[in-house]
């Protein structure tokens, strides 16, 4: 049985309305945030889902989150703060009522998107891959499956089916809003990337595909160098390695160093100037060269 990642708005209301083509021979549940951040437009939002769950005799579960309230008690961002709370509250359901997994409406554009925000943020060759259609995380101390079916299919061939077959959903005024990064690709960026190439978003969506091969590749090499901080970087072994910078980063990308730290670091492993007792710093870690190796101890 599949629960449904259900907003209200166009991506979710097709997934909900194609989820016996979707997830043909499975049985599904609905499930419903109301994250009380539009005032009367998500409640609005949450009366819509409940009756056209109720026209269907599809079973709903709905709940209300104090989201400004939870992003500012974690000092997180109120996307990041929707996310854990959602997911959370998944993998709870998940696990009371035996779901298999959730479904949620990310499509071909969104997944465009995703791409794009980790090219500006610099996440490394992992962040190239852009979402995953079938992967598994960790959300309120709980493992939970997450499903994507629509990453393939563009937004654009979403609103034409949704229009040619009548279906009704709800439209979030913040979208149209251009004080996210994600609304600005979104609004500004990708309508000129579509003068260029109408077909970008398959385009990256191929090269996606292309990416994570690669990426795989570049894990299997990882592992198979055997690094750790625990037991500490022979850094002779390490440097002799052709591809040594990405060995580092990947080693100590868990520490959380900034660009401009790990870029120091670099530099003076390639002086040779490599200097017993030097410390770089993150937020979290501080790594240290000690007699050739380098170790990481988080910080108390």
């Amino acid at each position: 049985m599949i629960l449904l990642a259900v907003s209200g708005g166009i991506d979710s209301m097709y997934l909900a309305n194609k989820a016996g083509e979707l997830f043909p021979g499975n049985s599904f549940a609905v499930a419903h945030c109301n994250f009380t951040l539009r005032g009367a437009e998500s409640d609005a939002d949450e009366v819509f889902v409940k009756e056209w769950c109720s026209a269907r005799n599809i079973q709903l579960h709905c709940i209300r989150f104090d989201t400004r309230k939870y992003s500012s008690a974690n000092g997180i961002s109120l996307e990041m703060a929707a996310r854990e709370l959602r997911y959370a509250w998944f993998a709870k359901l998940c696990n009371e009522y035996s779901y298999d997994a959730v479904a949620v409406a990310h499509n071909a554009n969104d997944n465009a998107e995703t791409l794009m925000l980790n090219l500006l943020r610099g996440t490394g060759s992992r962040g190239l891959r852009g979402m995953s259609a079938d992967s598994t995380v960790k959300a309120g101390g709980q493992k939970l499956r997450i499903i994507r079916p629509m990453l393939d299919i563009p937004r654009k061939e979403i609103e034409c089916w949704m229009r040619e077959n009548c279906c009704n959903w709800r439209e979030d005024s913040t979208n149209s809003e251009n004080d996210a990064r994600r609304n600005i690709l979104r609004n500004k960026v990708f309508p000129v990337f579509s003068e260029i190439n109408p077909s970008f978003v398959r385009t990256l969506g191929r090269d996606m595909q292309h990416f994570a091969q690669t990426d795989d590749i570049a894990e299997d090499y990882y592992l198979g160098f055997g690094l750790s901080l625990e037991e500490g970087v022979d850094l002779k072994r390490l440097l002799a390695d052709k591809h040594w910078e990405y060995l580092l980063f990947r080693v100590l990308e868990p520490c959380g160093l900034s660009k401009e730290t790990f870029g120091k670091l670099v530099e003076l492993l390639k002086s040779g100037r490599t200097i017993s007792g030097k410390i770089f710093e993150s937020p979290t870690h501080l790594i240290q060269i000690k007699k050739r190796t380098l170790t990481a101890a988080k910080r108390h």
